[in-house]
């Protein structure tokens, strides 16, 4: 463009095509410090609600540990521990990002923030680092071995503190680089302010972790006596006249760890107590309905505290209802049959007849799948014929709930997803139903995915074509990828119509 004699009218040409092509770059390096600055402030707000989740659960366990101090003291002053660090490791990352945007006459306006000599200065000197840099190493690498220490070689988040805030040198080309050159040197200001934030993320979440790894989930149901209710578990649904009632009482959600100190029922002692409950065994009594009441007295704090039992049962001298029930689950989900179990006590299969819309009967024993058509419920009717020729007849109404929405993944992994490029153009975009009672398989059937500063780009089926490919190709390291609108079919029944995937997001290794 520059070689060879030109008229001025070219010259000219190629002036101003120069100056556009910069002017393009600098609003693509705008687009990206607003991107930064968006971050951030997602960041901010979720570390916001993180840390009141974690003070709940701190706040919580402090509850249990003076209710119960044998089993919750020792929990509960790690806790602390992990509290007190995380606390002092996150004030000292505000106070550096305070310091970074201290002076700034906006700290909102992402775009003037494209300067990297203030962090520059802060953390380098020549080919060594500042007292800040170095302070700033040893406080990560002082968090990390603190938390480490507490929780223990074998323990399974070990592994992963240690990643999350590894220091150590970073791969760069064909050799490696220090940590902290490979991640702020030459940064622009608003992308170390966001790293930082993303720091404190990851204290939050490894505060988090070892809340519910020391409490083994079970905190929050376990947090007072009053979370407990007594639970009445007869041996069958009915019993005649002239049997033993025979069954259990427990406490949902009962613990086999909690030994109450007396349990009355009926105005008798109960002395036979397994996994929690108190074992029942005495005559049921006559006809009609019958009532349960007593109490489970524990010993807290030195004093007694006493939970009601207070529930009833039913004697009857025939069978006059049936029993339906759900093998898996309170509700049947159209598009799937649903396995059921339908009898009336004390008559045979033979003679019992169930029928509703969709109901299928499949063997012995009762055993009937339900495929529920439209419609937002479905009433099954039931009857059967007892010895003496007697007919008895019972209905049940059961919602009918759609398959729930999937969970978008790529390489079967879901949320946020870190690899480089070359994985991502090779990777299967699919859609999991995790948690759900039915064992489905889905099919992908096509996704959109948009890389940052580019277009959306519709994708049939569940692999990147090439124009997905050719995309992905221009993403830069900490680039986003976002994978959406993910359509997916059910194997089986093509005919049903699957709910969109979750998107997935891939940040650029």
């Amino acid at each position: 463009m520059a070689s060879g004699k030109l008229s001025p009218r070219q010259k000219m040409i190629n002036l101003m095509y120069l100056v556009f092509i910069a002017m393009l770059a600098m609003n693509m390096s705008k687009e990206v410090l607003s991107a930064f600055g968006f971050m951030n402030e997602k960041l901010v707000e979720n570390n916001s609600t993180a840390t009141q989740k974690n003070n709940q659960t701190l706040s919580n366990l402090s509850t249990k540990a003076q209710e119960q101090p044998e089993k919750y003291a020792d929990l509960y002053k790690t806790a602390i521990t992990v509290n007190k660090l995380s606390k002092d490791f996150t004030t000292y990352l505000e106070t550096k990002k305070a310091f970074l945007v201290d002076g700034l006459e906006d700290p909102k306006n992402y775009e003037t923030m494209d300067q990297s000599n203030l962090v520059d200065e802060h953390f380098f000197l020549k080919d060594s680092y500042t007292e800040e840099g170095q302070e700033f190493l040893n406080q990560i690498n002082s968090y990390k071995n603190s938390i480490l220490g507490l929780l223990g070689e074998n323990n399974p988040l070990s592994a992963v503190i240690n990643k999350r805030f590894d220091t150590s040198d970073q791969k760069k080309g064909i050799g490696t680089q220090p940590w902290l050159n490979n991640r702020y040197e030459g940064f622009p200001l608003i992308s170390t302010v966001t790293n930082l934030t993303a720091m404190q993320m990851d204290v939050k979440t490894t505060e988090s972790e070892i809340y519910s790894t020391l409490l083994g989930g079970q905190l929050e149901s376990d947090v007072s006596m009053s979370n407990y209710k007594t639970i009445l578990i007869p041996e069958k649904s009915a019993f005649f006249q002239g049997e033993n009632f025979k069954g259990k009482i427990v406490l949902g959600r009962y613990d086999s760890s909690l030994q109450p100190s007396e349990v009355i029922v009926n105005g008798n002692k109960i002395t036979k107590i397994e996994d929690g409950g108190a074992v029942l065994d005495f005559p049921a009594g006559g006809v009609g309905e019958r009532e349960v009441k007593g109490k489970f007295v524990f010993i807290e704090n030195g004093e007694p505290v006493e939970i009601e039992i207070n529930s009833t049962y039913a004697v009857i001298p025939k069978p006059n209802s049936a029993v339906i029930s759900a093998d898996k689950m309170n509700v049947v989900y159209r598009g799937v049959p649903n396995p059921m179990t339908i009898s009336i006590p004390g008559i045979p299969d033979n003679l019992v007849r169930a029928t509703a819309t969709g109901l299928t009967k499949t063997g012995g024993s009762g055993k009937y799948t339900m495929t529920p058509a439209s419609g937002r419920e479905v009433t099954i009717k039931v009857s059967g014929t007892l010895p003496n020729g007697q007919t008895v007849s019972s209905s049940q109404n059961f919602r009918i709930k759609d398959i729930p929405s999937p969970q978008g993944t790529i390489r079967k992994e879901s949320g946020h997803v870190v690899m480089p490029n070359s994985s991502l153009v090779n990777a299967t975009v699919g859609a999991e139903l995790p948690d759900f009672d039915f064992d489905l398989k889905l099919a992908t059937t096509g996704f959109t995915i948009k890389v940052l500063g580019q277009g959306a780009v519709v994708v049939r089926g569940n692999k990147m074509d090439a124009a997905a490919k050719k995309a992905i190709a221009k993403a830069k390291r900490g680039d986003i990828v976002t994978i959406f609108d993910i359509k997916s079919s059910l194997v089986g029944n093509s005919g049903y119509k699957i709910k969109n995937a979750s998107p997935v997001s891939v940040e650029i290794q």
